[in-house]
């Protein structure tokens, strides 16, 4: 949902095509995501269930798959940052490409399940290329801004930066 909404106020078509890609890949993650987790959980047994500490997800929602982090935090679009400044946002973009790796990295060192680590190897493949991706945004975006708008600097703000 980032990507999808940045890309509104994203000031050039080939970041604003960039985020739509990503973001559009990101939805079949989720996807991806929640086929699995539904898969490991919907033949689980009431005591199966109360053993590994899944009762008070399935009070509320059964098997059902429901975005919560593992800390049982629901998902929420606080979740998400898009600030319409094309910098802030795709420095967000990289970082949270980053955390998306390390938590892949993190269920792999957790996981026994070799057709769920496939899975996973391939989604944390995938994080490794969008950051890529975002990065060369990154760098399309720096060469684009006007040096008025370039957060390193600004004449407005500071009149020794040198623009």
């Amino acid at each position: 949902m980032r990507y999808l909404n940045q890309r509104f106020a994203m000031p050039w078509d080939e970041v604003r095509g960039l985020l739509t890609d990503i973001g559009t890949e990101e939805l079949s993650h989720v996807e991806m995501i929640g086929t699995i987790v539904y898969q490991l959980t919907r033949n689980l047994t009431v005591d199966e269930i109360k053993k590994q500490g899944f009762d008070k997800y399935f009070v509320d929602h059964t098997t059902g798959v429901y975005p919560v982090a593992a800390s049982g935090t629901p998902w929420s679009a606080m979740s998400i940052q898009s600030t319409g400044d094309t910098l802030a946002d795709l420095f967000e973009d990289l970082a949270a490409e980053q955390k998306a790796r390390k938590t892949y990295d993190n269920i792999l060192r957790l996981s026994d399940d070799p057709d769920v680590s496939d899975a996973i190897r391939f989604l944390r493949a995938r994080e490794v290329v969008h950051f890529q991706r975002f990065g060369e945004g990154l760098r399309f975006a720096t060469d684009k801004l006007d040096s008025k708008n370039y957060y390193a600097c600004n004449p407005s703000f500071d009149k020794n930066c040198g623009c």
